[in-house]
């Protein structure tokens, strides 16, 4: 064989490896970041206790919920609080205490059904959805779904059905939003998960806000990562070493926090909190391609 064949056969093998390895930057999604309404105005140490008195101050967060457009179809993450808040109350849905707290804004057109069809989309048209964890903000609209993959970590359904007492008690965890899901079709994880094996769209064990919390990475064509934490970060003030409150360990939840940040810093990535108030200013209600 000539050396000049030896090259040109090295080259294509190189090239289709890079294409092999680069492949998520050839999948072309986009993600819109939505939320089913507001919380607050509160306290911020009602959510982060440990924080300094001198840096309390009353917010106004979201109550986040993402819409991703694959070439496969559509993946929701996070379908946000019950519409039973608008069309039954929340009082009988959540009960007083959860109400009185979380003081929650959603108007109907903040539900994630209308969300979708705000965009053009159905509740037909998703293929997916996938759930962080089973609190009533993150969960509360599943039952809209019944025709989707329903991805969740193997032990947060377990907690979803049988929650830890203190979660209980705080009214975290809200039955009724998922009482006529038992028989879905849902992919139980223990770990990270490629959703449609090309990098675009993965799935990310970080427990510690609950027993199997999870996170979500996005890879754009462009080259872009979003490392989108949900509650395993609320605000920027957890990666000060504040934590959130009610969570299944302290020890675990900081190091799902710190890995999270680790992978955005490595790729140069933009870790999305979950419920931080000015990040949502400055970036919810938006595509991002």
């Amino acid at each position: 064989m000539k050396k000049s064949t030896i090259i040109a056969v090295i080259l294509g093998l190189a090239c289709a490896m890079g294409a092999s390895v680069g492949s998520a930057h050839n999948t072309n999604i986009k993600a819109y970041w939505a939320a089913s309404g507001m919380f607050g105005p509160f306290n911020i140490r009602g959510l982060i206790p440990a924080l300094p008195e001198d840096r309390a101050r009353d917010i106004t967060i979201p109550v986040p919920m993402w819409i991703i457009d694959h070439p496969k179809g559509i993946v929701v993450f996070d379908t946000g609080n019950n519409v039973a808040l608008n069309t039954g109350g929340c009082a009988a849905h959540w009960g007083e205490g959860s109400c009185a707290f979380l003081k929650p804004s959603q108007k109907r057109s903040d539900v994630i059904d209308m969300q979708l069809k705000k965009l053009g989309y159905s509740v037909n048209d998703v293929v997916a959805v996938v759930t962080s964890h089973s609190h009533l903000d993150h969960i509360g609209n599943i039952e809209m779904f019944p025709n989707a993959l329903h991805i969740v970590q193997k032990n947060e359904l377990y907690q979803a059905w049988w929650p830890e007492p203190f979660q209980r008690a705080s009214g975290a965890h809200i039955m009724a939003d998922y009482d006529n899901a038992r028989d879905f079709n849902y992919l139980t994880l223990d770990g990270d998960f490629d959703i449609f094996g090309d990098g675009s769209i993965v799935v990310l064990n970080a427990p510690g806000h609950t027993l199997g919390n999870q996170s979500l990475k996005l890879k754009f064509r462009n080259g872009d990562t979003f490392i989108i934490a949900q509650d395993a970060l609320w605000m920027r003030e957890n990666l000060e070493g504040y934590p959130a409150g009610l969570n299944f360990s302290v020890k675990t939840y900081f190091e799902s926090a710190q890995r999270l940040k680790s992978m955005a810093d490595l790729e140069g990535g933009t870790l999305f909190f979950g419920h931080d108030e000015q990040q949502w200013k400055e970036k919810g209600n938006r595509w991002y391609k």
